[in-house]
């Protein structure tokens, strides 16, 4: 059995909520890295499926952590505050990291030593079958706020960051359902560039019925999460204007389909916050 460090240099964090039938994948691409140790914290996010029996063999390997249904962020910020490793890199239990996911992002952060968050590119299944992402979903490398206003175009089953960068952009909002991801990585592209490796070492699957990407609404959490961007004081006068104007285009959007689901009270909502 290989010797674990005193204090791991990589952790992952895998939050999961009702995915028995994915996360020994999930937790079996992590442990099969190239990367000698890995520190692997499985937050189970109040499973009411067999997740814990199918769990059970790798309970000597992985660090398993049980809650109440509180939601993903707050299932990845347990992982982030119970972690001890300098870099944080996290998996999606419907997703797959390729054996040289890890080695590949610890080899850049070494030979770049300033940089604070970085990224690979995917491979997107979805039913089963590969597919090739469109144009807009084209992930760019280095300062990439601006295109990040109009869709989230970090991964968080990608990424790798260093622990020490939560001190100064604050966890995943909680109060999110959805969307957290696109509020942290707008929080973390106002000021830093994210890189990007361009090697597809993660598999990103979808297509499946309780992706949170399958939600109608969430535009409205993109809504929510640019309005709160809107209170952060530095922000540059082009990106404030910038935000503005996404957030005027989202919630004339938001507000057009509320009103053709009859929701006039919902819509008018929309409408005033579209005069900030």
């Amino acid at each position: 059995m290989e010797t674990k460090p005193e204090k791991p240099l990589v952790s992952a964090i895998i939050p999961t909520f009702n995915r028995g039938w994915a996360i020994a994948d999930a937790v079996e691409s992590v442990l099969n890295q190239t990367y000698p140790y890995i520190e692997t914290i499985v937050i189970d996010d109040g499973s009411t499926d067999d997740t814990h029996e199918i769990l059970l063999p790798y309970l000597d390997r992985i660090t398993y952590l049980k809650q109440e249904n509180k939601g993903v962020s707050a299932a990845r910020n347990r992982g982030i505050k119970e972690s001890l490793g300098q870099f944080t890199a996290f998996l999606d239990s419907d997703d797959l990291w390729k054996k040289d996911k890890i080695t590949c992002q610890v080899d850049f952060f070494q030979n770049n030593p300033d940089a604070m968050i970085c990224q690979t590119q995917e491979i997107w299944i979805r039913n089963g079958i590969r597919v090739n992402p469109g144009a807009r979903h084209k992930k760019p490398s280095g300062m990439m706020f601006e295109p990040s206003l109009e869709l989230c175009l970090v991964s968080p089953s990608a990424v790798m960051i260093k622990k020490e960068l939560f001190k100064i952009t604050g966890l995943f909002d909680e109060s999110l359902p959805a969307c957290e991801d696109y509020d942290l990585w707008l929080r973390i592209t106002a000021f830093l560039p994210v890189f990007l490796i361009d090697r597809q070492c993660t598999i990103k699957k979808g297509g499946h019925k309780d992706q949170l990407s399958n939600n109608h609404s969430l535009d409205k959490y993109r809504i929510q999460s640019l309005d709160k961007l809107l209170k952060n004081e530095t922000l540059t006068e082009k990106q404030r204007n910038r935000v503005k104007k996404i957030l005027k285009k989202k919630c004339r959007i938001y507000a057009n389909g509320c009103i053709k689901r009859g929701k006039k009270d919902e819509a008018g909502h929309y409408l005033t916050l579209m005069t900030k």
